[in-house]
């Protein structure tokens, strides 16, 4: 695959525009070629894009925030959400935990979990 992205980003076509865009992607290839190292990374922004529409909804439908502090914990909160649903951890759950209410199991670290699951 290497030597096949080689042959066909270091062609030249003799149109100016062309032979740029080839150059530039053959710069890229390290980059480019990732995929067949870390097969696991996937091809789309798909997910990526999921994890911020409930951000983009919400900014939507409530006009915003009135304050950077207000946007920075709106953001923090999302984010805590979307990944306790990665996890499949109850948002509310870690949340009480974190607060102090005494009202189930004990809910380890974020950082933790989140590296528990990188390993599985």
């Amino acid at each position: 695959m290497r030597a096949r992205f080689d042959r066909i980003f270091t062609r030249r076509t003799g149109a100016v525009m062309l032979d740029r865009l080839l150059a530039r992607l053959h710069r890229h290839k390290a980059a480019l070629l990732r995929v067949l190292e870390r097969p696991e990374i996937p091809l789309h922004t798909n997910g990526s894009e999921n994890d911020i529409r409930a951000c983009v909804t919400k900014r939507k439908i409530s006009g915003g925030t009135m304050s950077e502090a207000g946007r920075t914990a709106r953001d923090v909160m999302f984010g805590l959400m979307k990944t306790c649903a990665k996890l499949g951890i109850s948002f509310f759950r870690y949340l009480g935990d974190r607060l102090g209410i005494p009202d189930g199991d004990a809910i380890p670290s974020l950082p933790d979990l989140v590296r528990n699951a990188a390993t599985v």
